[in-house]
């Protein structure tokens, strides 16, 4: 290559590729000369002259050529540095961004920047006769990797006069404070261009590419693409082409994110997920038959409850690849013909990379053909009966597992959750407190690792995984631009967005309210509590309802005292009621009076005896005011006896009331304990423990 076609930025990386080169025992010339002696990279060069050569050529790897032109690249960005390094006492921060490189980064900077002739700083052995550098690498996985670590070190070597470099992904976060603080030079590792892809070829195969590199490819690839694509036995262009390969299909194989086990509020979804990961693995072992595996799933709920994350989650914990697409996807051709090449493309893909997971996101975007006009239902027949067709074949697609997402299910085609296709259905719901807490955890990372999160998940209740992601991230870019640590007060202004949390007051009223239907339910058998809640917007009480006698005239008077106890808790507690208890439809009294309703007039259980009336003949009987004084007398006789059984449970009704006000949440683990250390009773008898296992959903 002429000279004159060579930036000056590249003639330290070059330089630095060929002092790799000759440590691992290239026969490959310098690759240029600057003409002037007394510049720093031509003394580099002078020092390769004299390296022994080998008869055959050899190769550095690709990172560590990526890695050496990126640092190389970083330092010739500061006048002086490279001399600097070799003859003064710099002291300098290098940013890589990415844990993975720092090795890389340790590597180049010990043969390249501090001399061959240089050793690493050593308070206890130094010599005066020797020159010496202090390198400091941390990927920011050890315990030690803090700020307050290793400063001394750092003085010891400020004092010896000794170049100082530190290396980490994040220097602030991981290297000693007192380094940042005598650092003259903060550098960063920049993003890999096009010429430094074909530099890296060069250095590696030992020729320059001639094809051209698609600009998608150079943004998306980084150091671990190229590593993968550009080796020493295949041409120039031949790595060129196989980095574009590298890199479309970076995500299928990209397992970043939580495995399966670390997800939380999957519920249902989870247990078949990590039944499927066991079966997938016998599979591959060749201890399970293809035909014995659950192999397709068609997972429902709101968006940003997380239905593609737990795709990821069951490939990463298969360790298979992950092709998703969406309907949208396939249907981004203007032609049916398009759409048709796209399914048949995708499921063409999953059977290559088998075993795999193929995800389907959508799904509802496929017209179900008996909602159909007669306008487009030959379009999406065809559409229907190919996807129906890759679908349906055990022997046509062997390891691949099929998982559908749809915020729709009433608008999925019936054919397509048949037996053999997406035939298990499975619900994500929202999570609740304890999954909320534990995905703001994951998504802090080692931030705030002290401190309790159910304050946190408590004002998100309601909210999704997506949601608290992007709290966090926010949360983290406000601490950031203030210059602080991050706190809890910060993700709660988030999650809050101005809105204010509950006041102390109304916290002790909702406290008291949910604690008075715990007691009043479980002394009646109606349900099993599953958490108590006490949320920005009130409170709530998560039970499951028992079957036994949930169609008698006493179950259902049962529960609506049970609906009334919180109100009656209130009363007895607190000397007064709040109007809580009637605010809306879904509230207390509207769904007590329901039922009150449906016993007189529906259920044949009212004074007018064995008689069932119409919806249209309930509104009508309604206004007469002896029906609403039937209606009333039932709420009444619900309601005292309420009031008795809380009155009764005084002592139970303050314990668990004063304990939820504290922390704002009681799991089924906490409300048992209260429960056995101050039992429920009915008439001064405690209730039988083993009504507690005969709930269920």
């Amino acid at each position: 290559m002429p000279q004159q076609n060579i930036t000056k930025r590249d003639l330290l990386a070059r330089a630095y590729l060929d002092m790799l080169a000759a440590e691992a025992g290239t026969n490959n010339s310098p690759l240029l000369r600057s003409g002037n002696p007394d510049d720093p990279i031509e003394m580099l060069i002078d020092e390769l002259s004299s390296a022994p050569r080998c008869e055959e050529r050899t190769s550095i790897r690709a990172d560590l050529a990526a890695t050496a032109i990126m640092v190389a690249r970083a330092i010739e960005g500061v006048d002086g540095l490279t001399r600097d390094l070799r003859r003064n006492r710099p002291v300098v921060t290098l940013a890589t961004h990415a844990a993975d490189v720092v090795s890389l980064v340790a590597q180049v900077l010990q043969t390249c920047a501090f001399g061959p002739e240089a050793k690493a700083f050593d308070s206890g052995r130094s010599s005066s006769t020797s020159r010496y550098f202090f390198l400091l690498a941390r990927d920011g996985t050890g315990s030690d990797h803090k700020p307050e670590r290793g400063n001394d070190s750092v003085a010891n070597a400020l004092h010896a006069g000794v170049p100082i470099v530190g290396a980490a992904p994040d220097p602030r976060r991981h290297l000693p404070r007192d380094l940042l603080r005598a650092a003259e030079h903060h550098l960063a590792l920049g993003q890999i261009d096009e010429s430094a892809i074909r530099l890296v070829i060069e250095a590696v195969t030992g020729a320059q590419p001639t094809a051209a590199i698609g600009t998608q490819t150079v943004r998306a690839a980084d150091i671990s693409d190229l590593v993968l694509a550009i080796r020493a036995d295949r041409t120039a262009d031949d790595c060129v082409s196989r980095l574009e390969q590298v890199v479309a299909t970076r995500g299928i194989f990209d397992h970043s994110g939580p495995a399966l086990e670390e997800l939380a509020g999957y519920g249902a979804a989870r247990e078949w997920g990590l039944n499927l990961v066991e079966d997938l693995r016998e599979y591959r072992a060749g201890r399970l038959d293809w035909e014995c595996i659950e192999k397709g799933l068609l997972l429902v709920g709101p968006p940003g409850v997380g239905k593609t994350q737990f795709a990821k989650a069951v490939a990463k914990s298969a360790n298979v690849p992950l092709i998703a697409t969406s309907v949208a996807d396939w249907n981004a051709s203007a032609f049916l013909s398009g759409t048709l090449a796209a399914i048949k493309s995708c499921f063409a893909q999953a059977r290559k990379l088998a075993p795999c997971v193929l995800f389907i996101d959508e799904l509802d975007g496929i017209s179900d053909r008996a909602t159909l006009t007669s306008e487009y239902r030959e379009y999406w027949t065809q559409i229907v009966n190919l996807l129906l067709e890759q679908l349906a074949g055990v022997e046509d697609r062997p390891g691949v597992v099929v998982i559908g997402a749809t915020n729709h299910v009433d608008h999925i085609d019936a054919a397509i959750r048949r037996a053999g296709r997406l035939d298990r259905t499975i619900e994500i719901e929202l999570p609740n407190a304890d999954s909320l807490a534990q995905i703001f955890r994951y998504h802090l990372g080692e931030l705030l690792p002290d401190i309790d999160l159910t304050p946190a998940a408590l004002a998100a209740a309601g909210k999704t995984g997506a949601d608290v992601e992007a709290w966090v991230r926010r949360a983290k870019s406000h601490a950031r631009r203030e210059r602080r640590e991050l706190s809890l007060d910060d993700l709660l202004r988030e999650i809050r967005s101005g809105r204010e949390g509950l006041p102390n007051n109304l916290r002790r009223v909702c406290a008291v309210h949910e604690a008075g239907h715990l007691v009043v339910g479980v002394a009646l058998g109606v349900f099993t509590a599953k958490t108590l809640t006490i949320m920005d917007a009130g409170g709530a009480t998560h039970v499951e309802l028992s079957r036994a006698n949930s169609q008698t005239k006493d179950g259902i008077e049962n529960h609506i005292t049970a609906l009334l106890g919180g109100r009656a808790a209130e009363e007895v507690l607190l000397g007064q009621a709040t109007a809580g208890a009637g605010v809306g439809e879904q509230s207390d009294f509207s769904r007590a009076t329901s039922a009150a309703i449906d016993l007189e007039l529906r259920f044949g259980f009212g004074s007018i005896g064995v008689a069932h009336f119409s919806e249209r003949a309930t509104e009508l009987l309604l206004h007469d005011p002896s029906i609403i004084a039937l209606i009333k007398k039932r709420l009444d006789r619900c309601h005292s006896i309420a009031r008795d059984l809380v009155a009764k449970n005084h002592v139970t009704l303050e314990a668990v009331a004063r304990r939820l006000e504290k922390t704002g949440y009681l799991d089924r683990t906490a409300i048992d304990e209260l429960l056995k250390n101050y039992p429920v009773s009915i008439d001064g008898h405690p209730t039988s423990s083993r009504h507690a296992t005969e709930f269920v959903q």
